[in-house]
C-alpha cells in the first residue's frame, strides 16, 4: 500500500510526547462515562466548572407562575445568557426553539399540585423521551424527611439507574417543604444522601451558616437553588456567597424572571458565578444593563 511503502520515516508518532489526559473540571465526574461527561459539559461551563442554570419548571405544580405566563416572550429572549435551562418537557417542546444552545435539564418527577402533599411524587418522564429531547440531564425531587421520603428516593435511584444505562446525568433536587428547616445539618444530610445513592449533581438551598460544610461533604457538584424572590443585590450576594463557599453555580428562577430587568439580572448573575464579581459591582452592572435595555425598548 502507498501509505506503507517508504513512508515510515514521515509518521508523526511523537514518542517523546506523553499521551494527553483530559482534565474534567467537575467534582466527582472524572470516572463517569464519556457521554455523561459530555452532557455535563453542556450544563457546566468547562472553563470554570460552574453553571448559571435558569429554572422555569415551576408550572409543573404551581401552574402559570408570575413571569412564566408566556415563556416564549419572557424566557426565550434571555436564553443566550444561560448556560443551562431547567424546564419540563411540555414547555421544552411547546415554547423553546430547537436552536437553543443551552444545555437542557428536564424535569423528570411530578404528580401532586400545590393543593396536595407535594412529596407524593412519581417519575413523570421516560428515559427514552429524555433521549429524544437530547436532554443534558434529568432532575428529580427528593423529599428527605418528607411524608413520602422513601418513595421520592426510589424515584431518584430508578432514574439514576436509567441514566447510567444511557449516559444521562441525574440531578437530585432537595425539597424542604413547609416543615423542614434549611440549616447546614439538614442540607448536609439531604445532599449527601442524594450523592451517596448515585445522583451526579445535587441542587439545594443556601444557608447562612455552614454552607461550606454542605458543599465539602457532598462528593458531587452542588448547584444553589434561587428560592423566593429577593431584591437584586441580595440575590447577587447570595449567589456570590454560594460559589465562594463551594457551589458549582446557581439554578435561579424567580430571582431572574421576576426581576424588573431579567436580561440584565441573568448577565449580572453570570458575572458573579463565572468571574466571582463582587455583589455590589454586579449590582451596578445590573442597573447599567437595565437602563440600556429600557432605553433600547423605547
Amino acid at each position: 500500500m502507498a501509505d506503507i511503502d517508504g513512508a515510515s520515516e514521515t509518521k508523526q508518532f511523537h514518542p517523546d510526547v506523553p499521551a494527553a489526559h483530559e482534565g474534567f473540571p467537575l467534582k466527582g465526574a472524572h470516572q463517569l462515562d464519556w457521554g455523561m461527561r459530555n452532557r455535563l459539559s453542556r450544563v457546566f461551563r468547562p472553563s470554570t466548572g460552574r453553571t448559571v442554570m435558569l429554572a422555569i419548571d415551576h408550572g409543573y405544580f404551581l401552574g402559570p407562575t408570575t413571569g412564566l405566563e408566556r415563556v416564549d416572550l419572557s424566557i426565550v429572549p434571555i436564553l443566550p445568557h444561560a448556560d443551562a435551562l431547567m424546564c419540563t418537557r411540555g414547555i421544552l417542546r411547546s415554547s423553546i426553539p430547537s436552536t437553543c444552545g443551552a444545555g437542557v435539564v428536564v424535569r423528570a418527577s411530578g404528580g401532586p399540585s400545590t393543593l396536595k402533599e407535594l412529596s407524593n411524587e412519581r417519575l413523570a418522564l421516560d428515559i427514552d423521551d429524555a433521549l429524544r429531547m437530547n436532554a443534558s440531564a434529568m432532575a428529580v425531587q427528593v423529599y428527605i424527611g418528607g411524608e413520602h421520603e422513601t418513595q421520592s428516593v426510589k424515584n431518584m435511584t430508578t432514574l439514576v439507574d436509567l441514566g447510567l444505562r444511557y449516559g444521562v446525568p441525574t440531578m437530585g433536587v432537595t425539597a424542604v417543604g413547609k416543615q423542614l428547616t434549611r440549616d447546614a445539618r439538614y442540607l448536609g444530610l439531604a445532599t449527601r444522601i442524594c450523592a451517596e445513592l448515585g445522583a451526579q449533581v445535587v441542587k439545594t438551598y443556601y444557608c447562612d451558616r455552614g454552607f461550606e460544610q454542605v458543599t465539602a461533604g457532598c462528593p458531587v457538584p452542588i448547584v444553589m437553588a434561587g428560592g423566593k424572590k429577593l431584591p437584586e443585590l441580595e440575590a447577587l450576594t447570595m449567589a456570590h456567597h454560594a460559589v465562594s463557599q463551594g457551589a458549582a453555580g446557581v439554578d435561579m428562577g424567580r430571582n431572574i424572571f421576576q426581576s424588573a430587568a431579567p436580561a440584565a439580572m441573568i448577565q449580572a448573575v453570570g458575572k458573579v458565578v463565572h468571574e466571582l464579581m463582587p455583589p455590589k459591582q454586579a449590582y451596578e452592572l445590573y442597573r447599567t444593563l437595565a437602563h440600556e435595555h429600557a432605553a433600547a425598548a423605547r
